[in-house]
């Protein structure tokens, strides 16, 4: 490296140290505040504090494939507007995206970073050079971050310490904003799951005062109908009316137990992942002798927000795999593709699997498939939980020929 470049670059670094000072100190406020327009609105007033050049900015919030102007300072774009194609560019390939004139030398070389041709950008030009950093987060609930849209409205060079604090204060705009829809979603499920207790409480009553004082009577008429039967067809026919009645009695009582675990549980809370999943791996493994789990534990050492009965979520799904499969069944406990703000457990095995037809209504409270023997409120149970952690739990095929049950969970 020539003296040259080599004082170059100490010019380049130290130029960094100091916009990444002030973008913590920013960052710092960011974090604290209660929306994302408070978020978005005090980036666009930071911007040309802590970027070199003084340019304009706007916000733009990834939220499931969804792209919305959250607060804008650029001439002609609004918030709630169409970001433009530069934007969707940058979100499609996750890099940053540069459009300048050319007038400007663009000295930036690095594989991150997209230069578009001047001719094919222009009309998504706020200034002789615009360009936007964005930061997305996916996992099972979907997208979920934000795009800085930076223009400078006059500029002889784009060099390495426009591009570096423009991406790394677009992550924390990102994280804050994040944060914030991982808070709003949280409240959303424990609302959610307030409401799902009144429901089935209400439920419930109606199930054990009148249905059951019903059955009751269906019971013992059934009784006296056996004892005074003249012929078989008449006592097969009371056994029937019984039988029903019985059924109808256990469905009561497993609407009673689901109401009464669903009054246990609490508000979530930061637990340990790794003891709750060993302890459930451990229990049922040894339960089933049918059963192999395929299992690491350092994989899920992290904290996640999850109440008490997490533990039955992972037993529900772990235990269903070998009492609906007739041959032995290995299932493999692993962690799918991680992000800062969730983990996602996946319990996959190379059973029968489930068939499409009955997957969408699988989470549902009472349904069950056309061969099982349980009441159908297992994992209508489990989603219930799962969601009011501000989690979400899905079903797909596995590579193994079976199913794989995914729990996706905030992270604390």
């Amino acid at each position: 490296m020539t003296s040259k470049e080599s004082a170059g670059r100490a010019k380049f670094e130290e130029r960094t140290t100091k916009t990444a000072g002030r973008i913590v100190k920013y960052s710092r406020e960011i974090y604290h505040l209660d929306s994302v327009e408070e978020v978005a609105n005090l980036s666009l007033e930071a911007t040309p504090q802590v970027i070199d050049g003084h340019p304009s900015s706007a916000v733009i919030e990834v939220r499931n494939d969804e792209l919305r102007v959250l607060s804008s300072m650029l001439s002609g774009l609004r918030a709630g507007e169409d970001p433009g194609a530069l934007v969707r560019e940058a979100h499609e390939h996750d890099t940053v995206v540069v459009c300048a004139d050319e007038s400007v030398e663009v000295t930036v070389e690095r594989d991150n970073v997209r230069i578009c041709d001047p001719a094919g950008c222009e009309s998504d030009r706020y200034g002789v050079v615009t360009l936007a950093a964005p930061t997305v987060y996916r996992d099972e609930l979907g997208e979920r971050g934000a795009i800085l849209l930076v223009a400078w409205p006059s500029l002889d060079r784009m060099e390495e310490y426009h591009v570096t604090p423009t991406d790394y204060f677009a992550e924390h705009i990102a994280t804050a904003i994040t944060n914030i829809r991982s808070r709003e979603r949280l409240e959303r499920a424990r609302t959610d799951l307030a409401k799902r207790k009144e429901m089935v409480e209400v439920y419930d009553r109606l199930l054990r005062h009148d249905l059951g004082n019903d059955l009751q009577i269906i019971h013992g008429f059934s009784e006296r109908l056996l004892r005074e039967a003249e012929t078989d067809q008449f006592s097969e026919q009371a056994k029937k009316i019984k039988r029903t009645a019985q059924s109808a009695s256990e469905l009561i009582d497993s609407v009673g137990q689901t109401v009464q675990t669903l009054q246990q549980e609490g508000d979530p809370k930061a637990m340990k992942l790794e003891p709750i999943l060993s302890k459930v791996v451990d229990e049922v493994d040894g339960k089933f002798a049918s059963l192999t789990v395929e299992y690491d534990p350092e994989e899920f050492d992290t904290q996640v927000y999850a109440a008490d009965l997490i533990d039955s979520v992972f037993t529900n799904i772990l235990s269903n795999a070998a009492v609906h499969n007739d041959e032995p069944v290995v299932v493999r406990v692993k962690a799918g593709d991680p992000t800062p703000d969730t983990i996602t457990v996946c319990i996959a095995d190379d059973g029968t699997g489930i068939p499409e037809a009955v997957r969408d209504e699988l989470f549902e409270m009472g349904k069950k498939g056309p061969e099982s023997d349980g009441t159908g409120f297992g994992l209508g149970l489990a989603r219930t939980l799962v969601e009011s952690y501000g989690g979400a739990i899905e079903v797909y095929d596995s590579d193994r020929g079976g199913a794989e049950f995914q729990i996706t969970l905030e992270r604390a």
